[in-house]
């Protein structure tokens, strides 16, 4: 059995320190996260400063920080059968984290998230998906989720429809066994998207536990004051 079973977009950062006004030539609005295509991810990596690479994806750095605090957590999610695949399950599996999803023998390569950390210490992302949007129903196993505690789903994967049927297979096989299922909304412009869908997850049980900042708790319910969002 584990503690928590991520479900989210398997992803390798790219993270390079710069200025405002780069964000602001690049037409970046600061702080969020943006899914760009393979041409744009080439332009913006020859345009940003140095970087540093290292495996990444919300829902990953989630579960590799329970396996860091001594708890057991596992992982689903899609990368492609290239370099920065290989890094990614080496990376994951060396912190503890069980990692067995199949990874893709062939289609777009694996996603990367081009990641501009400003002075003061906000961040904002670029993401090419890649190999992630092809995360799919017959990547979750029912033994895996059945094991887990908690399920838990990380909002940006409600951009690929496969994905989500992914995850709706995952919530139905861990209430059927008795366990909970959660969700984080990631951010403000992914509540944008899908706020109605997300509001029905919620309102018809699909999701018991939901994670959310102060912008993202006012975007769901379209208000501006974070008490009212609360209650």
């Amino acid at each position: 059995p584990v503690d928590i079973l991520g479900i989210g977009n398997a992803i390798v950062d790219v993270l390079a320190r710069t200025e405002d006004d780069f964000l602001i030539a690049n037409q970046l609005a600061k702080g969020s996260m943006r899914l760009i295509d393979e041409v744009e991810a080439e332009r913006l990596y020859q345009a940003m400063g140095p970087a540093t690479v290292i495996s990444g994806g919300s829902a990953a750095n989630t579960t590799v920080g329970v396996a860091s605090l001594g708890g057991k957590a596992s992982f689903i999610g899609k990368v492609r059968q290239d370099s920065l695949g290989k890094a990614f399950t080496h990376d994951i599996r060396a912190i503890g984290v069980g990692f067995e999803t199949a990874h893709a023998e062939e289609g777009p390569a694996t996603a990367r998230s081009f990641i501009l950390v400003t002075p003061d210490g906000e961040r904002t992302m670029n993401t090419y998906l890649g190999a992630c949007q092809n995360l799919g129903p017959a990547d979750i196993d029912p033994h895996t989720v059945q094991a887990a505690a908690i399920t838990y789903l990380e909002g940006y994967l409600w951009d690929p429809p496969a994905a989500k049927a992914a995850f709706r297979k995952a919530a139905d096989l861990a209430h059927a066994a008795g366990r909970k299922v959660s969700i984080t909304l990631s951010d403000s412009f992914c509540v944008d998207r899908y706020r109605d869908e997300f509001r029905a997850l919620i309102t018809d049980g699909t999701i018991d536990l939901l994670l959310a900042n102060e912008h993202e708790l006012k975007s769901l319910y379209t208000t501006s004051d974070f008490d009212s969002a609360q209650s």
